[in-house]
């Protein structure tokens, strides 16, 4: 079946699943492969539970009628995704970077919903199965498209561009992220910056920060625009307060950090047309989820609730937010920053070390990478951090809890009062 078939029957429901544990009636069944399981093997299951077709690669799994054999489920995905995207021909909004790609993502859906048919990335689902996936939730009455694009090492952004083919892109910033796979910070510029050869190369355009000189210089020969600059704050306790054409945006965002992410949101919604009046209301009624930056109130503390990843720029500006704010006890719970390979011991010790020059009146590390430091507190795994914690309750405390997300660091609310 060519990909004009395919489309054909996609195209009758827009429904496309890769998991029969969320199937939906209707859809089209994607038999992906992994290092512990094989797609093909649950095609008679996924019909069974409501799936119309399911896509296969092993034509012993064939099922008369309701297979379709290809040479490669994953590409065939990919390529009915590109399919599906010049079919609809929306404007398409690619985000990649180090730090905040989620937050930003968001907070532009927020403020494009308010004006238009918008549609972004679920989750974190950003990669070579995920931009497809998110691609292929578009359907005929979207009007926009906002696709987050995340990357490991080199040419991964470059692939993500010709499967999404964005017509804005923005890079967050260039941070210490997967040190490991992109070798190096210079390797994360690069890396990241494969967007905008995509956009020079397509006479695309890019959105930029004025304030970072990398992208200013990378994005010299491209058609750009840049972040509204006039948006200023004017407090950030308990959350963050901003000036934006004499009036206030009250967010309930924490943090200096995300002066930017909303910058950008501001700025895309200037680009698309949105009245001041929804941009300010779309800020103001964003809520953080999924453990990004929340301000959670217990009982005797207050946590501010930030572990679903952690590299070492964003541990360091969630550092220098915390040690700004006022509080008789300051705890921050650092956990393991991943993927950091030969640079994991510098970068742990660099936060270590970092810690001792702020005003934060305990700080403790938990994770077998900060074991290695000369933290005067530290644990090597969450289960003996678990035992301190449970013997010796936080009282009266903010806490700051930080780390990757395979820390898992989210557990310790349950052990904070």
């Amino acid at each position: 079946m060519n990909i004009e078939d395919l489309y054909s029957l996609y195209s009758k429901n827009y429904l496309v699943d890769t998991d029969t544990r969320t199937i939906r009636p209707n859809s089209i069944f994607f038999s992906l492969k992994g290092d512990n399981f094989n797609g093909n093997a649950f095609v008679k299951k996924a019909i069974e539970l409501g799936a119309s077709y399911c896509v296969i690669d092993e034509a012993k799994y064939e099922i008369e009628g309701v297979t379709i054999l290809v040479n490669n489920v994953l590409e065939t995905l990919q390529s009915l995704a590109t399919y599906h995207r010049q079919k609809l021909g929306i404007p398409i909004i690619g985000i990649t970077g180090s730090n905040g790609k989620t937050t930003t993502k968001e907070l532009i859906l927020a403020v494009l919903k308010t004006q238009f048919k918008a549609k972004a990335t679920r989750g974190n689902l950003n990669n070579h199965i995920g931009v497809p996936l998110t691609l292929l939730s578009f359907t005929n009455e979207t009007e926009i498209g906002i696709v987050e694009m995340g990357a490991n090492h080199q040419k991964e952004i470059e692939f993500l561009t010709t499967i999404c083919e964005p017509d804005l892109g923005y890079i967050t910033n260039f941070g210490k992220a997967h040190l490991e796979g992109f070798g190096g910070e210079e390797g994360v510029i690069k890396g990241k910056s494969e967007l905008y050869t995509y956009l020079k190369e397509h006479n695309k355009t890019a959105l930029i920060n004025p304030e970072d000189p990398i992208q200013l210089k990378l994005t010299s020969s491209l058609n750009r625009i840049v972040l509204n600059n006039e948006i200023t704050i004017q407090s950030i306790q308990p959350f963050l307060t901003l000036q934006y054409h004499n009036q206030e945006i009250k967010t309930h965002l924490v943090g200096a950090y995300n002066e930017t992410n909303i910058k950008t949101a501001i700025s895309i919604g200037e680009h698309y047309g949105i009245t001041e009046s929804n941009i300010i209301a779309a800020i103001e009624g964003y809520h953080p989820t999924n453990n990004r930056s929340q301000l959670i109130k217990k009982n005797n503390n207050t946590v501010l609730l930030d572990a679903y990843n952690a590299n070492p720029t964003s541990t360091l500006v969630a550092l220098d937010n915390f040690n700004s704010i006022k509080h008789s006890s300051k705890v921050a719970i650092l956990g393991d920053m991943f993927e950091l390979g030969d640079y994991a011991f510098d970068e742990h010790q660099k936060i270590v070390t970092y810690c001792k020059t702020l005003n934060i009146h305990r700080c403790i590390f938990v994770g077998k990478e900060f074991f290695k430091t000369d933290a005067s507190e530290k644990y090597e795994n969450f289960e003996k951090l678990k035992t301190e914690i449970t013997k010796s309750p936080l009282k009266n405390s903010y806490v700051l809890i930080k780390g990757s997300r395979g820390m898992s660091l989210e557990r310790l609310l349950e052990m904070i009062n």
